[in-house]
């Protein structure tokens, strides 16, 4: 980032701005800045590393972050070129909408904590690199709602960030890899008594070139699974959480054998005593931003909703880009490739010149080797069609409107309702603060016609006019000359 004494005047309009600071933004924002482009990088943080290299503030006086991490210095090595770079760095930028009529992009920003300042900024730019990540999906059960239940990410982030632990006694559920590490890193503080997967292992055996083409994914699986055996944790597969007990916090919950299709097992249920619970059946692309402008998307092996993208990480939309989790859920590493693929195409499109093949030619054999890996393990962790058997009628569904399992069932079968869409008109279930990413897959597969054709049953992606909340006084603002104050800038 360019120092100095008096920062200077955000440009007018910059060739690129990318928005996210993850991995894959902070690759795609370095490698374009280092090539001559003016950069923008804009996220909803303070500080950079996105979700994956969340770490504590300087006040809390954390003396190493990077035991709370691996591949961590995939992480520093980013951060010194964005430190040598003229990158302007746009923190605390809550983005709710992209737009371009005829001339360049407008990217629309509220600042502050949460949108508090409630300060609209806009950046003007040639080109847009999404670089927005993933969100965690969740797959309710009785109980769900207690205090104590966490999302996996949610318990990890906690860890990370803020240096706390969700429980003493903290039982991990759910499916997905993301559960390993959650396990390992939460038992060096606190006792978990099991890690509770849904889904099995052996599913990677389907996809044996995926796994030799990418030892260092078995590496990582050994160190977490090394970690549990130090710590005594218990790791029960084809399992799942059906219930929370408890009255004003999470006291114990039931687990269950599952079948093949994720039913429950008459009589296999069991209590663990916990006093907390981090939950998650995998991550869901957040891609907001590219919908509303009309993106292709695919249906990933694990029924979740990614952008389609070229080989070059453009979208179907001409220089709008993406890099990262919203191409489809698989990690820092490829975050990484990928962030530099787009930031070379990018480069290439606005300088009217090639990019460096060989480099490209490297760059794209690492990304489709990782994806494949991805893809595999999306496969083995989907969840079965049997999952709604977990519900009783009492059980909130939209846990933001308190919309219950029976409600939307009677909204099927009273009311005629085929999918989430109508579902939510007719229950709200969908229109609280988190707009459906709680409760979409859910109330989407509750709605299908026939379930068991489609596991999880993702709604459709919507074009909604706002990513996130906007104030009113930011909207009224829309009319202001477009202008980033230099205080909001780093350097």
């Amino acid at each position: 980032m360019r120092p100095s004494a008096e920062p200077p005047t955000a440009p007018d309009l910059y060739d690129l701005a990318v928005i996210g600071a993850g991995c894959a933004g902070l690759s795609g924002a370095v490698t374009a800045s280092e090539l001559g482009l003016s950069v923008a990088l804009l996220d909803a943080s303070p500080q950079i590393g996105g979700q994956f290299f969340r770490h504590p503030a300087p006040a809390t006086g954390a003396a190493r972050p990077e035991a709370l991490h691996h591949d961590w210095s995939l992480f520093t090595g980013l951060r010194r070129r964005l430190e040598a770079s003229a990158v302007d760095r746009l923190g605390g930028h809550h983005v709710w909408s992209v737009v371009r009529d005829d001339g360049p992009w407008v990217v629309h920003a509220v600042t502050g904590s949460d949108g508090g300042e409630e300060r609209a900024v806009r950046v003007r730019a040639r080109a847009v690199l999404l670089a927005t990540g993933a969100y965690e999906r969740q797959l309710p059960f009785p109980g769900w709602t207690l205090p104590g239940v966490v999302g996996a990410g949610g318990a990890q982030a906690m860890l990370k960030s803020g240096l706390v632990l969700p429980g003493k006694r903290v039982v991990v559920a759910g499916s997905g890899p993301l559960l390993l590490a959650v396990a390992s890193s939460l038992a060096a503080g606190a006792r978990v008594p099991a890690v509770i997967e849904a889904s099995g292992y052996l599913g990677y055996a389907r996809h044996p070139y995926a796994l030799a083409a990418n030892p260092h994914k078995l590496t990582e699986a050994a160190v977490h699974g090394g970690a549990l055996l130090r710590h005594r944790v218990r790791l029960r597969t084809r399992s799942a959480v059906t219930e929370v007990h408890g009255t004003d916090r999470v006291e114990a919950v039931t687990v269950s054998r599952l079948d093949r299709d994720w039913r429950p097992v008459p009589g296999s249920g069991r209590r663990i005593a916990c006093d907390a619970l981090a939950v998650g059946h995998g991550l869901a692309p957040q891609i907001d931003l590219a919908t509303t402008l009309g993106c292709a998307t695919r249906t990933t092996p694990d029924r979740t909703t990614a952008l389609v993208l070229d080989a070059s990480q453009e979208t179907s939309v001409r220089d709008l880009w993406a890099a990262g989790e919203p191409g489809g859920v698989g990690g820092a590493r490829l975050a990484g490739v990928e962030g530099e693929l787009a930031g070379l195409a990018i480069v290439a499109r606005l300088r009217g010149h090639p990019a460096r093949r060989g480099r490209v030619r490297e760059l794209e054999r690492r990304r489709d080797r990782m994806r494949a890996f991805a893809d595999a393990m999306a496969a083995a962790h989907a969840p079965g069609p049997g999952w709604p058997q977990w519900l009783a009628d009492d059980t909130e569904v939209c846990r933001c409107e308190e919309v219950t399992a029976q409600s939307v069932r009677a909204a099927v079968t009273d009311l005629g309702a085929r999918d989430a869409r109508t579902v939510k008109l007719f229950t709200r279930a969908g229109m609280g603060w988190c707009q459906g990413r709680m409760c979409g897959a859910a109330v989407a597969c509750l709605a299908a016609p026939h379930p068991s054709a489609d596991p999880v049953a993702e709604p459709a992606p919507e074009r909604r006019p706002f990513a996130v909340p906007v104030p009113l006084r930011a909207l009224g603002s829309l009319d202001d000359p477009v202008r980033t104050r230099p205080a909001d800038r780093h350097h």
